[in-house]
Formats: structure tokens, sequence, C-alpha cells
């Protein structure tokens, strides 16, 4: 229950500070006093968006507040709790709107944000404006009334969340389609390429090596000779290398028997020697590995020509024939894995559509029977606001996919993230007339009455404490007012109302009534307001609003029966 709601620089409002109690309370006065500031003012402290031109000018902010008695099991004392806030206390909301745009939101004293206040108000007041009338017009808005009648919220839910898998699912599947369509085409293409390198079988630096291998074999004969008369100088002729060492390596052993320097000498010409029959044994079998065929260098010719062709087609170096050979491995392994992972997600996508499909009908057949209810009970309650004959409907509608992402019913229509279902609030005003949109029929008095007894009717399932009422009396009087006052009474027993009106055949019922006025101080013009706590106060004020500025013993003996006999 709102409590106390202070508000300060804002609009026209200087400095006001009101309390409120059970049952039905009735804000009155003259046209531009400021009572639909009040309305807004407790719309931002439920997280309203706020806007910089609402300071008053000349300040530098406007600040609001509110205290809420709360109870400890409601959602409010939930979030409160989970945030690590104590509601036992009750709940006290202030915004701080600045100047340069700038809002500031504290929830018992500790600065919050929007997001947060909006959860810890969800369900706490409900505001029914001008605007909140208009909203009534829009069909879209009616899916929206009938859920929160019907109790479908969290089922209606569970269908949005299954539509956003869906829906991005069915988009890959369809990309991945056009990426298999477009792989088939390049498949073989990829495949050949392939198995061109493959067939190559050519290894890391293998045209380093032939064309070493190219110049050796250019080269043979020359190599050859030079080895072979390596080996003959070295070895085989007369007074070859070897014997003339070995000749000397003697002579200074002869000699070494008296000089053992000359000794060390003979040692290492026989060292020399051992080396020299090591070289030649190595030169010898050298000569064996020196290929001199000429078919030989013809095919490290043909193999280096293939090399160089395939690296000129793919990038110029081993190095990119590898790197090209791995990519299209790789794109050749992904095609073939298409298939598959398609196959995967449409069994995915299968399961999830038929889950999407029951839930939307269990939704649809709910709302159905629930949509009859609604209808039942509006029609009851404006009946009681003098529109009996008129008739009310809940009318449902379905769409038919018309693209292949749509997703749809076994019976062919549109499921969409709400659900399968439009639905649009009928009205026939008068017997023998068709029921038409709201939008289409009803009157400013008519709509007034619907959105009151539409409110009524959701009030009974709803943990709404507050009611707010702005511009219910549009279009209305006399006898109509009369029992609109009467159910706005009647649903005070149930919930704390709060209602602006400018029919006294309204206000009567208030169990609690205040006056807000327009004053000058200091040539400014500032709302106040009052809490007429007196019967005397009442009847003046009811006076007021039958006659005008000008109150006479007749209209005060009107206001005093009203309220004798209300």
């Amino acid at each position: 229950m709102l409590s106390a709601l202070a508000i300060k620089n804002f609009a026209i409002i200087e400095d006001i500070r009101i309390e409120f109690n059970p049952g039905l309370s009735v804000l009155t006065g003259e046209t531009g006093a400021g009572k639909s500031i009040i309305i807004e003012a407790v719309n931002l402290l439920l997280g309203g968006r706020a806007s910089a031109d609402l300071v008053r000018t000349g300040e530098d902010n406007a600040e609001l507040e509110a205290f809420f008695e709360i109870d400890a099991d409601s959602h409010a004392a939930r979030v409160m709790a989970e945030q690590g806030m104590d509601p036992e206390d009750g709940l006290i909301i202030r915004r701080i709107i600045s100047a340069a745009g700038k809002s500031r939101v504290y929830i018992n004293s500790r600065q919050s944000t929007l997001d947060l206040l909006k959860q810890v108000t969800f369900n706490l007041a409900g505001v029914s404006s001008q605007h909140a009338h208009q909203g009534l017009l829009k069909e879209e808005n009616h899916l929206d009334i009938l859920d929160e009648f019907a109790n479908t919220l969290d089922l209606r839910r569970e269908v949005g969340a299954l539509f956003r898998k869906i829906v991005p699912m069915k988009r890959k599947i369809r990309e991945l389609k056009e990426q298999q369509a477009t792989a088939e085409k390049e498949q073989e293409f990829l495949q050949h390429q392939v198995e061109e390198i493959e067939a190559a079988a050519i290894q890391p630096g293998e045209d380093e090596a032939l064309a070493c291998k190219r110049e050796q074999l250019q080269n043979a004969s020359q190599i050859f000779e030079t080895v072979n008369g390596a080996i003959h100088e070295i070895y085989d002729r007369e007074g070859a290398l070897m014997e003339r060492i070995a000749g000397l390596s003697d002579r200074f052993r002869h000699y070494g028997q008296s000089d053992a320097h000359l000794m060390t000498m003979g040692d290492r010409l026989d060292s020399i020697s051992f080396d020299l029959q090591d070289l030649i044994s190595d030169l010898r079998s050298y000569t064996d590995t020196i290929d001199l065929d000429p078919e030989s260098l013809e095919a490290v010719d043909q193999r280096l020509d293939l090399i160089s062709k395939l690296k000129r087609k793919y990038g110029g170096s081993l190095e990119s024939l590898f790197e090209q050979y791995e990519t299209m491995s790789c794109a050749l392994s992904e095609n073939l894995g298409l298939g598959k992972k398609i196959a995967a997600l449409e069994a995915e996508l299968k399961e999830l559509e038929e889950g999407i499909r029951q839930k939307a009908k269990a939704l649809s057949m709910r709302r159905q029977k629930e949509g009859l209810a609604l209808a039942k009970l509006a029609q009851k309650e404006l009946g009681a606001l003098e529109m009996g004959r008129a008739r009310f409907e809940v009318a449902f509608s379905t769409g038919v996919p018309d693209k292949p992402s749509d997703i749809s019913t076994d019976t062919n229509e549109k499921i969409f993230a709400t659900g399968m279902d439009k639905v649009g609030f009928l009205l026939s005003p008068n017997p023998g007339e068709p029921p038409k949109p709201l939008a289409k029929i009803a009157s400013g008095g008519e709509l007034s009455r619907v959105v009151l007894a539409l409110k009524v009717v959701l009030s009974r399932g709803q943990s709404l404490e507050t009611l707010v009422f702005d511009e219910v009396d549009s279009g209305i009087g006399g006898a109509t007012s009369d029992k609109v006052g009467l159910k706005l009474k009647e649903l005070g027993d149930r919930h704390q109302v709060i209602c602006i009106t400018h029919l006294a055949q309204i206000a009567r019922y208030g169990s609690h009534q205040y006056r807000i006025f327009k004053q000058v101080k200091n040539q400014r013009t500032a709302t106040s307001i009052i809490p007429l706590s007196t019967e005397a106060e009442r009847i003046e004020e009811i006076a007021r609003m039958i006659g005008g500025q000008e109150i006479t013993d007749a209209t005060r003996a009107h206001a005093r029966e009203l309220l004798e006999t209300r």
C-alpha cells in the first residue's frame, strides 16, 4: 500500500507531501491544478522513464519519494531480500531527476538501477491513465491483458524461449544447406587438386635436394675423373704419395734411434699414411655412388619440372603448396561432414518444433477458455456500469506461414514468440450491432468504463495492492458516473484505490478526499494539496465540483445529500 508520497520541484509542484490510507481515495480540484502531475510522479517512482522537462523551471533537480507498506511474502519483499535489503520496515523509493537529464534511483537509501526498481515495483501498483485508455485501443495489447487474466504468462514465456531457439537454428540449417550446395559444385575440383598433390608425394625441401642432385649428375663425369685421379696420385701409380710418405717414415725411424724428435716425426707420417688409406677407401666407395646414367639426370629433370609446375600452381613455394593442400583437405572434410551436421540439427529442430507446437496449442486452448471467462466477467461489470445491453467479446484469429523460416502448427497456423493466437477485444454498445474492435466503436465514456471493467476483473487475480485511476470519468456523467463511483468503492474494499476525478458523483464514494489547487507564491505558480478531513470541508469541495466557483446553499445542500446517501 502507498502510504506517503513526497514531490519537490516537479513541473508546477514546488513541495508537497501526501499521506494515503486504505480504501478509495479521491483527488479533486480544478482543471490544470496539477492532479495528473501527481500520477506522473507515481509512474516515475514505479520505474517510468524520466525527462529533464519535468524539473521545475529554475531548479537543479526534481525529487520524488514514496513509502510503501509491503507484506513479508510479497514479490517486492522477496526481491529486496535477494538484494540484501531489509523489507521489514517497508519500501522507500526515491528518484532525483536533474535538469541536465540524469536520473538517480534510491531504494531504502541505497543507490540502485532503474532495472532493479522495475523488478521491485512489479505488481506493487498499477496506474490507469489516459495513456492506458488509448493503449486499450491497440490490439497488440489485448493478448497481454488476456494472458495476465488467464495466468498463462509462464507458458507464454516457455513458447517464447523455444521460438528464440528455433528461429536461429532454422537460419543455421538454411545457411549450411546453401554452403553444402556450393560445396558440391566445388567438390570434384577440390578432390582433383588434392589427389594431384597427393600423387606427386612431394617431401619438404625436396626441390632443393633435387637441385643439388641435378648439379651432381650434370658434373658426374668430371667428378668421377677427379676422384679416380686422386686415387691414382695417392695410391695406384708408381711413386704415389703413400709410397713416398712410407719411404720418408722409414728413414725418419732409422735415424730416430739416436734422435727422439725424428722418431716422433716418423710416427706422425705413419698416422698420415693411415689417414690416406682411409681416404682412399672412402674415395673408392664414393666412386661406386657416382651415377653416370644419362637417364637419371632426365628423371631428376622431370621430377623438378613437376614440382616447379605444382609450385607455380599453388603459390610459388613448397610451403605455400603444403598450406593450400591442408586448406583444401580440411574443406573436403568439412564438406563431407556438412551432411551429418545438417542431419543432426534437423533432428534437434524437429524435436523443438514438436515441443513448441504442443505448448502453443496448450496455450491457445487455455486462452480460449479463459477468454470466454474474461468476456463473461467483463460483460457483468459493464452491466453494473450502465452498459448492460452492450456485448463484449474476446476474438481469436491465427496467421498463415508465408515464409520457409516461419514456424507453424501441424494444421498450418503460424506460431509467433507469443504463441499462435492473435487476440482482439470487440464491443457492441447497442443491441443489433455486430461487435467491432474497440478503436472503431468505443466513445470516450464507453472506453473509460471498459477500462474500469477490465481493471475490476483483472484485479481479482492480481497481487496489486494499489490501483491508481486517472481520467476514469472521461466522457461520462449522470447515473453512469454514480455507477462508476460505486464500482470504484467496491474495488477499494479489496485494494487501495487512488482516483483523480472531476465528478462529484464519483468523489462522494471516496473514503478519503484530497483537494488539489494552484496558488501564486513569490510570483510563481505552485500546486498544493490538502486532505479534506472534516465533513464540512468535503461538502464545500463537492459543492464546488457541482456548481463551479459560485457555491450556493443549494449546491451545498446537494453536496451534503450526495455524501449522506452514498
